[in-house]
């Protein structure tokens, strides 16, 4: 029952979009497909992940006030009742981005999944609108071979993954000397993995199955950058005009 639901909404939409945009790029190049594909899907996603990441921006922007209320020796209840008005005075909910990544998970799985499985366009999983291509060329740019390992590729792969983790929007360290918390300790040392040991895992993972795995890290990862830098900068001009405008 999940296989069949798995596989009429998302593996094979996935499968046969790839299968046209291979028949329809010059040369049948299955680099410019992925590459397209990935793009496609990350935007069909972006107003998805855009909530996420602003959300994520403007927690890290808030956290010296949220710092200042924890440190105001007030009592639990008052320290809730006045997050609660800067969240609501800033137009802003923390637990907004979570079902929206929930969302997205299974969808980048199944596209992970597509690549994952090689590229091999069973005329039993395409629609009937949908042709085999006629040519299928896995060598990218003339010397890559996406059906193969490719070192290259994996090692760029775990570059963007440093780079994605890199430009996440940051909380600002405590200048308090009050322990963390385990919830604050938890989260720095998750996100010390992401950025130092998780760009490992995808360089292995990527070298290990295909560049074709590879590529499309890539570029998800290169979108994902770019994203997290808009945001940032937007969110952070945003934050500062509601200030402005509620202490004029």
């Amino acid at each position: 029952m999940f296989t069949n639901i798995w596989n009429a909404v998302l593996y094979h939409p996935l499968i046969n979009a790839l299968a046209f945009l291979v028949s329809i790029v010059p040369g049948g190049d299955v680099g410019l497909a992925v590459i397209i594909l990935t793009i496609i899907v990350k935007l069909i996603l972006f107003p998805l992940s855009q909530k996420s990441i602003e959300s994520q921006a403007a927690m890290a922007i808030l956290a010296p006030e949220l710092n200042k209320i924890k440190a105001s020796g007030v009592s639990k209840e008052e320290q809730a009742k006045q997050t609660f008005e800067l969240y609501k005075r800033h137009k802003t909910n923390p637990f907004s981005g979570c079902l929206l990544v929930l969302i997205q998970i299974p969808i980048i799985f199944a596209l992970y999944y597509v690549f994952y499985k090689g590229i091999n366009f069973d005329s039993g999983v395409l629609y009937s609108f949908v042709h085999v291509p006629a040519k299928i060329n896995m060598i990218f740019l003339g010397f890559l071979d996406l059906g193969g390992k490719s070192i290259f590729l994996a090692v760029l792969a775990g570059i963007s993954q440093y780079l994605q983790a890199h430009f996440m929007p940051k909380t600002p360290p405590k200048t308090s000397t009050a322990m963390p918390s385990f919830t604050e300790s938890f989260t720095k040392s998750m996100g010390t993995q992401m950025k130092y040991v998780f760009p490992f895992v995808v360089a292995f993972i990527s070298y290990s199955i295909s560049g074709v795995v590879a590529l499309y890290w890539i570029i998800s990862n290169l979108f994902a950058v770019g994203q997290q830098i808009y945001v940032q900068k937007t969110e952070k001009k945003r934050l500062a005009e509601e200030a402005k405008t509620l202490n004029s």
